[in-house]
């Protein structure tokens, strides 16, 4: 296994092109700065020691990648984005993205991402809203790598209407005692503490749909909460859980923020859990788009190589672009939200597009590879399985087309 390379040197300290400024009053130097690319460089590194065939038995057997989210802990990237006071490195959702581009790209895909991916987004509430003792208690064994997370918002019959939760936190002595289900709850099975949005307030008791919700976060009691794995189509490794929570006690001091605020604190982490599915999305697309062009110039059929011909050539061509232009969209999004500027549309769109590239380059790499693209050795199914993740989450490409039509566009509501 690959020596892990340490993130310590790339702290705060360093020159990140959007430090300290509005990065849409740059130079419009689209290149990554030598520090970026020195992270860039360096997961590349560690993922590097797990190969294709690593990825293929994890997804064949289930087991979540212990080793892999190990590497990524020790060598201190699940901290990038959270604060220096916390065991973090204090840098932005741009080198974030980076991070988690360079892992699903190295091959890994959306298993290897979505191992690590909770923590690097997930645990904003805390760092943002969280007291100093919440902050020093709950955040750096996340980072460590010593506890995992999952994050339970999502419910059955519920889908994107957020504020139609059922899930109810009643109030009892010294905390609440919670009732309810979620569902599509990435790596319950394995977690050791849980991110969880429930209705502290019935929702015909407030002013506001958007008012009651209340966000803890605390140590999952197994024997109060059941956890059941979704068979699903792909990213076996990072198990998708179904949820029952029967009189689970969480004490006070795990709730983050005021009661009823939970609703307004989640939406400060949708942007960059957006930014980031974009960028795990053009990951997966390059590493798609690269074992098709290896195939099409080592594939000699009728004596010339497949690639050759401009019916493999071009779809290839085109989803390179598609690809190139999305991942810019990506940058826009994270470097907009790193100067604290309303990304709310640079990141939706971003997700879509990158989605919808990610999408048809791992498409053409399963035509470009002909029967062989539908063989597990060649990867590229797995690609083209796990690559409807960041096409379908965390919202709908339907929902995003509204949310630019009225947001952007200004035009009605449609639903």
């Amino acid at each position: 296994m690959h020596q892990p390379t340490s993130l310590c040197r790339y702290r705060a300290g360093g020159q990140f092109p959007f430090a300290g400024r509005n990065p849409m009053q740059s130079d419009m130097d689209f290149a990554l700065s030598p520090d970026q690319q020195e992270i860039r460089d360096a997961v590349l590194r560690i993922a590097a020691g797990f190969s294709g065939d690593y990825w293929l038995e994890r997804d064949e057997d289930g087991q979540f990648p212990v080793e892999f989210h190990r590497a990524m802990a020790e060598a201190g990237w699940l901290g990038i984005a959270m604060p220096e006071s916390v065991g973090g490195a204090g840098l932005g959702i741009t080198e974030a993205a980076l991070m988690m581009q360079a892992v699903a790209e190295s091959g890994g895909g959306m298993a290897a991402a979505s191992s690590i991916h909770g923590p690097v987004f997930s645990l904003e509430p805390v760092a943002r809203f969280g007291n100093e003792e919440q902050q020093q208690r709950m955040i750096p064994p996340i980072l460590s790598g010593e506890e995992k997370m999952c994050f339970a918002v999502t419910e059955p019959n519920v889908g994107l209407d957020t504020t139609k939760l059922k899930t109810r936190a009643t109030r009892v002595d010294g905390g609440y005692r919670v009732d309810g289900e979620k569902v599509w709850i990435t790596n319950a099975h394995v977690a050791d503490r849980i991110m969880l949005l429930a209705r502290t307030t019935p929702l015909e008791d407030v002013e506001k749909k958007t008012h009651g919700l209340s966000l803890f976060f605390t140590k999952l009691d197994r024997e109060k909460v059941e956890t059941r794995l979704i068979p699903k189509m792909g990213r076996k490794a990072v198990g998708s859980n179904t949820l029952f929570l029967n009189d689970f006690f969480i004490p006070e001091e795990d709730r983050i923020g005021a009661e009823g605020d939970g609703f307004k604190i989640i939406l400060q982490g949708l942007n960059p859990e957006r930014i980031l599915l974009a960028a795990e999305a053009v990951g997966i697309g390059r590493a798609a788009l690269t074992k098709a062009a290896t195939y099409a110039k080592e594939r000699v059929v009728f004596g010339r190589p497949i690639g050759q011909n401009q019916s493999i050539a071009h779809p290839l061509a085109k989803c390179w672009m598609e690809l190139e232009a999305a991942n810019l969209m990506v940058m826009k999004a994270a470097s907009v939200f790193d100067a604290g500027g309303d990304c709310g549309a640079d990141a939706n769109a971003a997700k879509y597009l990158a989605a919808e590239a990610g999408f048809s380059a791992c498409e053409a790499a399963v035509m470009t590879h002909g029967g062989m693209g539908y063989a597990k050795e060649y990867h590229v199914e797995r690609y083209m399985r796990e690559v409807m993740i960041p096409r379908i989450a965390p919202v709908s490409p339907q929902m995003i087309l509204n949310y630019i039509a009225e947001r952007v566009l200004e035009l009605p509501k449609s639903y």
